[in-house]
């Protein structure tokens, strides 16, 4: 069983899959308050097992949105899924969830024939922005800048859309990543498969502060 989460937008979103790519989840649920990452990620993963009826030994891989994202929210999924990987001796794939967001609005048809974007929520009045093409395969980005400066008439899935229509005109779904379509997308390997190291595109808030001078 594949074990599937996502911790890159402001609500985290789990699933357990089957492996079939065809298929849908078994169980998939999506947290219910925003930026509670640290708290709703492990509650959500034992619910998603006991409603399936299984242990984590049941567990076979794992699966994770390696963003791009904020800090907090990658770190809480990106340490989850690596120790659950080492714990159960499974292994662990990570994609880029804006390709995945991709894959979604192609295979249920929310964008029409021709490229598009897929732009999430970067705070600080920017987004993450990657292009694809009319099959879902990543064509440049993902980067992260000001709506204006990444503004396109083409359509658009992802919050981003609906954050800065002025800039993106052609809203598309779906908004958020789903836990469900990353596990497709890996059980298919419709994704580029990714070591599980988070994906921030700009270093973030917290650094060290430079080493004082010798005073001589």
């Amino acid at each position: 069983m594949l074990l599937a989460f996502d911790t890159a937008t402001p609500l985290v979103t789990v699933a357990l899959h089957d492996g079939d790519p065809d298929a849908p989840p078994v169980v998939e649920h999506v947290a219910d308050r925003p930026m509670k990452h640290a708290e709703q990620l492990a509650p959500l993963i034992e619910r998603a097992l006991a409603d399936a009826g299984l242990v984590r030994q049941d567990l076979t891989a794992i699966a994770v949105g390696v963003g791009p994202g904020p800090f907090t929210g990658l770190r809480v999924g990106l340490v989850t899924a690596r120790t659950l990987g080492f714990v159960l001796e499974i292994p662990v794939y990570g994609a880029c969830s804006l390709d995945v967001l991709a894959i979604e609005a192609v295979d249920t048809g929310t964008v029409p024939h021709g490229d598009f974007a897929v732009a999430t929520d970067a705070r600080r009045k920017e987004v993450y922005l990657a292009r694809y093409d009319e099959t879902g395969a990543r064509l440049d980005g993902p980067v992260v800048d000001k709506p204006a400066a990444l503004a396109t008439d083409a359509p658009v899935v992802g919050e981003g859309a609906l954050l800065y229509p002025e800039a993106f005109p052609r809203p598309a779904g779906p908004s958020a990543p789903s836990a469900g379509w990353l596990a497709r997308a890996i059980a298919g390997e419709r994704v580029e498969l990714l070591d599980p190291e988070p994906l921030y595109l700009r270093r973030p808030d917290a650094v060290a502060g430079h080493t004082p001078k010798p005073v001589s």
